[in-house]
């Protein structure tokens, strides 16, 4: 019998099962902006569509793009057998750090390589990608599914996003109107987003020896249900924001708090002259890091260096409009703490 594709891990005919539950998740994320296109090699966004967006807010758009994964937060997903909210995690990756600019989420691609093809599977982690978009307001405008049996066990799977923005020029924030005096406004992360998971997985599975559905007391649920809590997205109270601010330059930085976590992530957008001083003791840390930090006998600096300890995003902001901002988000359910200050001096953030 002559050799087949699939005798080498790769059925075609699945293939086309999994092909087509996907047209509709992507569907649901468009705009008018998205144009249709037959054959599907590539996807088509229009910048000048006649709408509010472009005829009155960019006469000099600058286009603003990331990309991201979500590292072995993908492992918990597999051995949880939950793949609905990883998808979600994708997008806030790519999205959350492009909106450090001022960028309006525009449109999103991803990439799912996969040992084996499995319909149901990638279905799931596509409609957590779509349900991201949504939320972020972007378009799924297409993506690439790689069936690789030689570089993945049948059941594992990584994923790439890749995020594109727009912004105003003139309306680019880039730290440099950062002053002595400013401060910085924390806003509440939805738990350990994607970041610090190899550590993660230690303590919880090799340390502890927990199994993923173990009901965890301190947390009010199962290790599974905390571990896979989905990426804050903050697209959508930070369009409102700046829509308001941005060109009183009220808001002169944003940081997206990732690996490395509040120091080395704030310090990223900070002009040379200009020092943050964050204390510690101005917000609550969630109940998930004191968990970890005690499970595992972490120490505490190094909690911070890894996590994000409770605050997902950062404002660098003139002080006098904390409370009107504060206010916004509370519309939108995001809880906010003044956590430090701009003062003169090194170029750094320091937490004490």
């Amino acid at each position: 019998m002559a050799t087949t594709y699939k005798d080498a891990g790769v059925d075609l005919d699945l293939y086309e099962q999994t092909m087509q539950k996907l047209p509709s998740l992507l569907k649901r994320t468009h705009t008018p902006r998205v144009m249709d296109l037959p054959g599907g090699f590539a996807g088509l966004f229009r910048l000048d569509y006649n709408s509010r967006l472009f005829a009155k807010n960019y006469r000099d758009p600058i286009l603003v793009s990331g990309t991201d994964g979500v590292g072995t937060k993908i492992k918990v997903a597999i051995q949880a057998g939950r793949y609905d909210s990883i998808g979600i995690d994708l997008v806030a990756m790519c999205v959350n750090d492009c909106l450090c600019l001022g960028a309006e989420p525009l449109f999103f691609l991803d990439y799912i390589a996969v040992g084996k093809d499995e319909p149901n599977l990638l279905a799931e982690l596509v409609s957590g990608v779509s349900q991201g978009c949504i939320l972020s307001d972007a378009a799924l405008l297409g993506g690439e599914t790689a069936v690789m049996p030689d570089l993945y066990a049948p059941g594992d799977f990584d994923m790439a996003g890749f995020s594109v923005g727009v912004v105003e020029r003139k309306k680019l924030i880039d730290g440099r109107a950062i002053r002595p005096g400013d401060v910085v406004l924390g806003l509440a992360s939805s738990g350990l987003h994607s970041n610090g998971y190899s550590l993660v997985r230690k303590i919880v599975f090799e340390i502890a020896n927990l199994d993923i559905d173990q009901y965890v007391p301190e947390l009010q649920q199962n290790v599974g249900d905390a571990l896979l809590e989905p990426t804050r997205i903050y697209a959508r109270p930070l369009a409102d924001l700046l829509h308001h601010y941005r060109v009183k330059m009220v808001v002169k930085g944003m940081a997206h708090i990732t690996g490395g976590g509040l120091a080395e992530n704030i310090t990223r957008i900070l002009p040379e002259g200009r020092r943050v001083m964050i204390d510690r003791e101005t917000w609550q840390v969630p109940p998930i890091f004191s968990w970890l930090e005690g499970l595992g006998d972490v120490a505490t600096d190094e909690m911070f260096r890894v996590f994000n300890m409770g605050i997902g995003y950062v404002l660098l902001l003139n002080p006098f409009y904390v409370d009107s901002i504060q206010r916004q988000l509370r519309e939108h359910r995001i809880p906010s703490w003044v956590i430090g200050e701009v003062v003169a001096g090194e170029r750094g953030a320091e937490l004490v």
